[in-house]
């Protein structure tokens, strides 16, 4: 019998997440076979995951009317839905956890998009729902904006996994690594140990290319099209591999801490062009986590190609970076765009959701 081709991609060291949650997908033992059947070993979630879930099926609407008579917010009331299905994801990730010695097995939940530019709230909202969520295999999402590192250093010092999303560009992925080593130290200088913290940061991909293609066209560099993601992508993996390594890291690991491992994020194709399974093929590699929706892990089932290419031709990802430059395309300057569309893509379908419970109380 033929190995299942995504189980093929952790042979090479990569773990496969899933981009998604619902009740159903848990509920249904969809989400079980996922783990039996193609090895995946974790779940992220986000505000518009949530909003398609609690607005496209009646799995919520009991737990709307219920919670709506405790909840002071709509705010409030969807985190109450959110941490159940939290929960029993991560009740179903135990085993991943327990087997891979809390490398994987983990369930993410995102703070507050509205959040994203405020460090305290950040801080406060994730430590809150850290203790609510009450789950040792738990990862809480803060975003890597500015006002975010400081949250991540504060949340990672009090023993808080952290899955650090939004995450576009070089120079901010670096300040990224530096807010956890910070927070590690910090933790391990306040007499804890440090072993059990776990991070990963989240690599926005197919964005970057959809941003930065039509401006490929105008500079004549149509044949770099579908490629600066992935060049980026390999050049945060040897930021990553320089990072930890080195004395200021080897102190941290002799006291059993964790690398914060990268994850790539945004994966699927959005561009027809493309083939569909194009950039979780391009970055598969030791020591990563690739979060994928479900219909793209379905079409690696059916047609992916797994082989070690993550550190395949680094020589020319330092050129198509380098050609950009050249050309005048600020690349540094359009992540930070995508930053700030990023967070406004995730306040959008948040505010829809909170309506959609606004709606669902009113029928009480």
């Amino acid at each position: 019998m033929e190995t299942n081709k995504v189980k093929q991609i952790h042979s090479f060291g990569q773990s496969i997440w899933l981009d998604f949650i619902d009740r159903a997908i848990i509920s249904s033992g969809k989400l079980q076979k996922l783990v039996d059947e193609d090895g995946v070993r974790g779940v992220t979630s986000n505000p518009a995951i949530f909003e398609k879930a609690i607005t496209s099926s009646s799995d919520y609407d009991n737990d709307i009317r219920t919670l709506a008579k405790e909840s002071k917010t709509n705010e409030e009331l969807f985190f109450g839905l959110a941490i159940s299905d939290i929960q029993n994801a991560a009740k179903l990730f135990e085993g991943v956890y327990n087997d891979s010695k809390s490398v994987d097995g983990y369930v993410s939940l995102e703070v507050s998009p509205f959040l994203a530019l405020d460090a305290e709230g950040t801080a406060k909202q994730a430590e809150e729902l850290w203790k609510k969520v009450d789950r040792k295999n738990v990862m809480i999402k803060i975003p890597g904006t500015k006002p975010g590192l400081q949250a991540i250093r504060e949340s990672i010092g009090k023993g808080i996994n952290i899955n650090v999303t939004l995450l576009f560009g070089l120079p901010r992925y670096e300040e990224v690594t530096e807010a956890y080593i910070s927070g590690l130290e910090d933790h391990l200088a306040a007499g804890h140990k440090i072993g059990h913290i776990s991070s990963v940061a989240s690599f926005f991909l197919s964005r970057i290319d959809v941003l930065v293609d039509p401006l490929l066209d105008e500079k004549g560099l149509g044949e770099l099209k579908g490629e600066v993601a992935i060049a980026s992508a390999k050049k945060a993996y040897e930021i990553y591999k320089r990072v930890f390594s080195g004395p200021r890291w080897e102190k941290l690991a002799a006291q059993g801490a964790q690398p914060q491992r990268l994850l790539w994020a945004s994966t699927s194709s959005k561009n027809p062009a493309f083939k569909d399974t194009k950039y979780v093929e391009a970055l598969i590699g030791p020591a990563t986590v690739d979060t994928v929706p479900l219909e793209t892990i379905e079409a690696f089932r059916d047609h992916g190609v797994a082989a070690n290419t993550l550190e395949e031709d680094l020589e020319n990802a330092t050129a198509i970076l380098e050609k950009l430059k050249t050309a005048g395309i600020d690349i540094d300057k359009l992540t930070q765009q995508l930053e700030d569309e990023g967070i406004e893509k995730f306040n959008k379908p948040f505010e829809k959701l909170l309506q959609a419970i606004e709606d669902q109380k009113s029928k009480v």
